[in-house]
């Protein structure tokens, strides 16, 4: 059973170290030439989620400033993103708590049209 939880522990370490390497590795043009949101294209405002992906990738490679640029709640999303890895009640609280942010955040870019 130990071995078990051990072998579980030791993926999950391994898997998030693979994911903030690869994040870190590779570099997202800051100006896309294309939206990928269907909620910008559709309506010219970006949604909770736009710049994210960037963000996120910035963040890997320590570059806290473009990560806010690009989306201000990405440090929330990043943590968010690495619970998965964990169990707990932790997780569970920082993903309700997280979704409240992105939608009040949401709502925020989507009345002023930017952020």
């Amino acid at each position: 059973m130990r071995s078990a939880v051990r072998r579980e522990t030791l993926l999950k370490i391994v898997a998030s170290a693979s994911l903030l390497a690869a994040m870190a590795w590779v570099t997202i043009p800051a100006n896309p030439p294309f939206q990928l949101c269907g909620f910008h294209w559709l309506t010219g405002r970006p949604c909770p989620l736009c710049g994210l992906t960037r963000a996120l990738f910035a963040l890997a490679k320590g570059q806290w400033a473009a990560a806010l640029h690009f989306n201000t709640l990405s440090p929330l999303a990043f943590a968010m993103l690495f619970s998965l890895f964990w169990e707990g009640p932790v997780r569970s609280r920082l993903w309700t708590a997280g979704t409240a942010a992105f939608a009040v955040y949401g709502v925020v870019r989507v009345i002023l049209g930017g952020g």
